[in-house]
């Protein structure tokens, strides 16, 4: 089996879609030796902001000199950024290897009957992401929940401490219509007596991660009864200076952008302090975390040439959309032409009508994925929902940039990560988004 052969094999999973539970990772796992066993692991689920939160913790672990992996979804480019040791992507060639490798267990597997079903894409790459991980010697892997927590794929770990990001309402048709049951859905990465940290303030959500800590004897740190912050934007970064109840960071320029990252780098600190006495981690190396994680596709400004500039952030949902929201009010009160696609599942309308005084226009995409909405559905249900803005549709992110630009230097691409990552792809093909810098 050729290299293109083995991803072919494991996109054609897809086919299965998503399905919550965790008889096949376990089943997977047990035959290729618990490679989740051989780490130490941190579990970072919510709604919004979790790679964020993976990506500072991460650095920060990295910087203090320990072996660490990164387990991420989704992707912007290529399938390979989703698995990092010590911030480098897996090679292709180590990549496919392992695909072709797990494929043989799972042909054996389904032969003796010990897996009733065939696995999905997503628990099979979690299964590559162990299996890479348990072999370089990782000491502590950062993974990102795919969606929900208690049963995720992820979730056959026994983590050491836990991060839960704001909740808020996204996969309803998984995880429950309230925020309630949603919360309920992620607190299942809540371990008995580990450390779980989260910055989320509303009453349902925080009912429901107490009572659950309180069921599984887990210590719930909420960060903005522990934590203050004094945050100022200037020239475009967020200047931050933060206070726990063990240090002082800053003031300090934040590297990821917008307000919204205050709240993901208190969730990151607060967990990587209380794992003190598990992992020791150093004051310089937090503090090197949170001036220099990058993490492509959260408000990245592109300069692509001479008064040309492109703004991406992968919100798809309105929670999302809120945060991209008060960012351009601070920073591009002039309002942007908006480059947007979104996919089927997600609240289209919703994500429109909260940016709606923040853009001039919106310029609906086609991309070359089905599981986003046509550029001619989107623009036919914007232009019906939301009469009093100016739509349009594009066949391709190079042609809606272009028409963008005649309008302003500045224009922002929102509502999908597709999106945002075929313009990655076309402005430079040869991105490291592990790390964001040129292979």
């Amino acid at each position: 089996m050729s290299g293109s052969e083995a991803l072919d094999y494991l996109f054609s999973l897809e086919q299965h879609g998503i399905k919550l539970g965790l008889e096949n990772i376990h089943t997977l796992c047990a035959a290729l030796g618990h490679p989740e066993k051989t780490f130490k692991s941190v579990i970072v689920a919510g709604t919004n902001g979790k790679g964020s939160v993976a990506a500072i913790i991460e650095k920060a672990l990295r910087a203090n000199d320990l072996q660490t992996g990164r387990y991420t979804s989704p992707h912007l480019v290529r399938l390979e950024e989703r698995f990092c040791v010590n911030g480098e992507q897996i090679t292709h060639s180590v990549f496919s290897d392992l695909i072709r490798e797990i494929k043989e267990v799972i042909t054996n597997l389904r032969k003796s009957g010990q897996l009733q079903t065939p696995p999905t894409f997503f628990e099979v790459t979690t299964a590559i992401a162990f299996t890479w991980f348990a072999r370089s010697d990782v000491k502590v892997a950062v993974l990102e929940v795919g969606m929900g927590g208690q049963f995720d794929a992820t979730n056959v770990v026994t983590p050491i401490g836990a991060v839960i990001t704001e909740v808020d309402l996204d996969h309803q048709q998984f995880l429950g219509q309230t925020l309630s049951e949603i919360a309920f859905e992620k607190s299942g990465v809540i371990k008995p007596g580990i450390v779980v940290v989260t910055a989320d303030t509303k009453p349902p959500v925080l009912e429901v991660f107490r009572r659950v800590c309180r069921e599984r004897e887990a210590r719930l740190i909420e960060c903005p009864k522990q934590v203050t912050t004094d945050v100022k934007i200037e020239n475009n970064y967020t200047k931050l200076k933060l206070t726990t109840p063990r240090a002082t960071y800053g003031p300090l320029k934040l590297s990821l952008q917008g307000r919204h990252q205050v709240h993901n780098a208190c969730s990151a600190v607060r967990l990587l302090e209380e794992l003190n006495d598990i992992l020791p981690i150093s004051y310089s190396s937090i503090k090197a975390a949170l001036t220099t994680t990058c993490w492509p596709g959260r408000l990245q400004l592109l300069e692509v040439g001479p008064r040309r500039h492109i703004l991406l952030d992968a919100a798809h949902n309105p929670a999302a959309a809120s945060a991209l929201a008060s960012y351009l009010t601070e920073m591009y009160p002039q309002r942007l032409p908006l480059m947007f696609a979104a996919s089927r599942d997600k609240d289209v309308n919703g994500i429109i009508q909260i940016l709606l005084p923040h853009i001039t226009k919106v310029i609906c995409v086609q991309l070359k994925t089905k599981r986003t909405w046509s550029a001619t559905e989107l623009n036919a249900s914007i232009s019906a929902n939301h009469p009093g803005i100016v739509t349009t549709t594009s066949d391709s992110p190079q042609a809606a940039l272009e028409t963008a630009w005649l309008e302003q230097e500045i224009a922002v691409a929102a509502g999908s990560v597709y999106l945002v990552g075929e313009i990655t792809q076309l402005l430079n093909p040869a991105m490291n988004t592990a790390e964001g810098r040129p292979r």
